[in-house]
């Protein structure tokens, strides 16, 4: 995880709001959604794993979930997503042809093998003119 200093930081405004902003711009909405705070994502790359520029914010006045909630914009930051090559061989109660069955058609996504892998440097300038686009976009 690499964190990117920007002036976003610390911006109050409706969750409705900024998620109008960025899903234009091509963020979606990340992992690890709580009543209290979450992430919008933004996809740099898919290779040697998932490398996101991810805006984390807060719920200042409610819960995430609630019409009109107020949020506060945290640290931007990239992030990679390291995952397993081939099938996921998560271990379940199933056997033979049903847990094959059972694990494409349910399981098909899997964890990945290290949640806060290296960032390679490469995408650093690609981030930082992602975060000023933010900026332009959410202070102006």
């Amino acid at each position: 995880m690499i964190a990117l200093q920007s002036t976003v930081e610390g911006k109050e405004m409706k969750l409705k709001e900024l998620e109008d902003k960025l899903k234009p711009l091509g963020y979606g909405i990340g992992g690890g959604w709580d009543y209290d705070h979450g992430y919008f994502d933004y996809k740099i790359d898919e290779e040697d794993g998932y490398t996101f520029l991810r805006l984390p914010f807060k719920a200042l006045d409610g819960e995430l979930e609630q019409r009109g909630v107020t949020v506060q914009i945290g640290t931007p930051f990239l992030l990679n997503h390291k995952y397993q090559d081939g099938l996921d061989d998560n271990p379940d109660v199933f056997n033979g042809l049903f847990r094959m069955a059972y694990n494409s058609s349910v399981n098909q996504f899997q964890e990945p093998v290290d949640k806060d892998a290296t960032v390679d440097k490469k995408y650093l300038p690609t981030a930082k003119s992602l975060v000023e686009e933010l900026e332009l976009t959410l202070l102006y």
